[in-house]
């Protein structure tokens, strides 16, 4: 049985309930500015997977080992492990973190055809394998927008490997206007030889990340993510058509994790909250003074929230 009607959606307890008042956030955020302020040791690296090399970035507490789980991050689509730098600095201190690079993006290897979540998933659980996550302990995990399908499949298909799940940004829609997505996206730019369609969707992608940011986020940071998520060019629906077929009501059922749905006050908190009833064990907690570049500008309020959830 769900059990939204006994935790909040606001929150779980005492101290998760008070995630949501804004001047609890600021002195969660004054606390983890502390963690994130101690060094960690972070490194680029590429391990195999079923589609060729999978990249990541992992980082471990300058201290070396502990015994608290790893913690694997899986990113929104079109981007990469990139746009997870400093949330890797915030959480590394006390524990080892992974950020997967999805087949396709970053510096990953493409699939041969635009797959379903469970397909991209595969990959991530190749990746774990390759660097021996979730063998002595299960893993944590992290996805943000479509990383949170990507997260679900994940859990799903490696159970007690995976021992707890945050969800944040679901992108979630009604079957009906999921198809809608779906047609969209069958009309997105072409690739040709006087590119006209691509740049044409690279400006509007210029103007989203880099006109609209955060004025906190620098120009030269913008910029560099607007670079993770321009690189796919005419191929950035492919991750889409995984997220736009992907039946939520059939499949958040199968996770057995315990699930934090950590929502910054974005365009998708509604739609977060919908997707939480098809989860049998959840919590939403919501951070209402993060709305866009949550992680150039939120990451040590989120890394206290994953603190608080994942001890």
């Amino acid at each position: 049985m769900n059990n939204i009607g006994r935790r909040s959606f606001l929150a779980a307890g005492l101290s998760l309930g008070f995630l949501a008042d804004t001047k609890w956030s600021k002195a969660l955020a004054a606390s983890a500015e502390t963690q994130s302020n101690k060094r960690v040791v972070a490194k680029r690296g590429y391990t195999d997977c079923r589609f060729g090399q999978l990249h990541f970035i992992r980082a471990v507490p300058a201290t070396g080992p502990t015994s608290k789980p790893p913690l694997v991050l899986l990113h929104q689509n079109p981007s990469s492990s990139v746009e997870y730098e400093a949330l890797v600095q915030a959480m590394a201190t006390d524990r080892e973190v992974v950020a997967f690079d999805t087949p396709g993006n970053g510096m990953s290897d493409w699939p041969p055809e635009p797959l379903d979540m469970a397909g991209y998933a595969a990959a991530f659980a190749d990746g774990m394998e390759g660097l021996s996550l979730g063998v002595r302990e299960p893993v944590d995990v992290f996805g943000y927008h479509t990383g949170t399908f990507l997260g679900a499949e994940l859990a799903i298909a490696q159970g007690k490997k995976v021992g707890r799940l945050v969800m944040s940004g679901i992108p979630y829609r009604p079957p009906q206007e999921r198809q809608k997505k779906l047609d969209e996206i069958a009309a997105g730019p072409k690739l040709t030889e006087d590119g006209e369609e691509i740049l044409g969707n690279l400006r509007r992608l210029w103007n989203f990340v880099v006109t609209n940011r955060d004025p906190r986020v620098s120009l030269r940071r913008a910029s560099q993510l607007f670079v993770e998520k321009g690189k796919t060019l005419d191929r950035y629906w492919w991750p889409y058509n995984g997220v736009w077929t992907y039946e939520v009501e059939v499949r958040f059922p199968l996770i057995t994790q315990p699930v934090m749905i950590l929502q910054p006050h974005e365009t998708l908190l509604e739609n977060a909250k919908r997707a939480a009833g098809f989860i049998k064990d959840v919590t939403i907690v919501e951070l209402p003074e993060l709305d866009r570049d949550v992680f150039d500008v939120g990451s040590p309020i989120i890394a206290k929230a994953l603190r608080e959830f994942l001890k």
